[in-house]
């Protein structure tokens, strides 16, 4: 589990790093040009983990680049939300968002349980998750940032 978080929290600097880049994006072009720069660059960063997923530095690598596109996309979301319901109703909406984030979280993280439990091999007579199994996650992932877009 240590691995894990030391593995991730980079991921996590990159993401709070990208939030002044983010607002200049949206100054410059606006929230929905940032949620689209973002939503390719997680598209990008699952597509580039497809090739590189066997050192732990690439695990690093791919990580921070899918954190820098949920950086970018998830700070233009609230300006767009706002900007798109009447300023009684923007609490409602922003929750909503958030409401829809968690949904979206967990129904991905049941598909991914779901291909990593049909997609094993067999190590010592245990099941275990396939490199083909994380690879039809990854794609899953890529595509669904690159319909985002």
């Amino acid at each position: 589990m240590m691995v894990v978080g030391l593995v991730l929290a980079p991921s996590g600097l990159v993401m709070m790093a990208m939030a002044p880049v983010s607002a200049r994006i949206s100054r410059a072009g606006g929230p929905k040009v940032t949620l689209i720069v973002g939503a390719l660059v997680v598209a990008s960063g699952y597509g580039l983990n497809l090739l590189l997923m066997t050192e732990l530095w690439q695990l690093v690598l791919v990580s921070s680049i899918i954190g820098a596109g949920i950086g970018l996309a998830y700070g233009a979301m609230p300006a767009l939300i706002m900007g798109a319901v009447p300023v009684t109703e923007t609490a409602a909406a922003n929750s909503f968002n958030t409401l829809t984030r968690s949904i979206g979280t967990s129904v991905s993280s049941a598909v991914a349980a779901l291909v990593l439990a049909q997609l094993t091999i067999t190590v010592a007579s245990t099941a275990l998750p396939s490199q083909d199994g994380f690879r039809v996650i990854l794609a899953i992932g890529a595509g669904a940032g690159r319909v985002q877009s």
